[in-house]
């Protein structure tokens, strides 16, 4: 059962893999930027409430983000694995799905840490062309990850739980490095 977790700063190729990964697996991809938007989309009570701060421009509060993974993780897509993209995104997160995993018998997950300098990530998305990807707002992005995501390295390092994977290569090669390093 593959139960993996994908850390890296932003432009790594995270979602991209573990889009690659689920599909080869055949289990869930479950994005939390994804997830948000599916329950805004249907209107579910936490979809209603995350609208209200998606709305008026705030971040999603941790406990609605943690009750909307717990939710995802309890559907019957979830049981036999799957690729958590997006979450936790600091610590405090981590221990909360600590104790989810175990609470809801899913526990022995793994975590991919997806590692490319900041000068690849900052090229990868200003090659986007989003318009919203400039270069002093990734670099204020990958600021913020240093800072609040990078110490979840050491935090699943010290829990023997990280696998890191080089993603400072062609997108075939981080697709074929992560399928070994998973089925070892």
């Amino acid at each position: 059962m593959t139960r993996l977790i994908f850390l890296g700063p932003p432009g790594a190729g995270k979602g991209t893999q573990a889009q690659t990964l689920a599909e080869h697996l055949n289990i869930p991809h479950i994005s939390t930027g994804e997830i948000l938007r599916q329950a805004m989309k249907e209107q579910t009570p936490l979809g209603i409430k995350a609208q209200s701060y998606v709305d008026s421009g705030e971040l999603v509060p941790d406990q609605l983000v943690q009750d909307l993974v717990q939710e995802r993780l309890g559907q019957p897509d979830a049981k036999n694995g799957w690729i958590l993209d997006g979450f936790p995104r600091k610590v405090t997160q981590a221990a909360f799905l600590e104790k989810l995993l175990e609470a809801i018998h899913q526990g022995g997950e793994r975590v991919v840490n997806l590692d490319a300098p900041d000068e690849i990530v900052i090229a990868r998305l200003l090659a986007r062309g989003r318009k919203d990807d400039t270069e002093e707002v990734i670099r204020r992005r990958l600021e913020v990850y240093r800072a609040e995501t990078a110490p979840l390295i050491d935090y699943y390092g010290d829990r023997k739980k990280l696998l890191t994977v080089n993603g400072n290569q062609s997108q075939e090669d981080v697709t074929g490095e992560l399928q070994k390093v998973i089925a070892s």
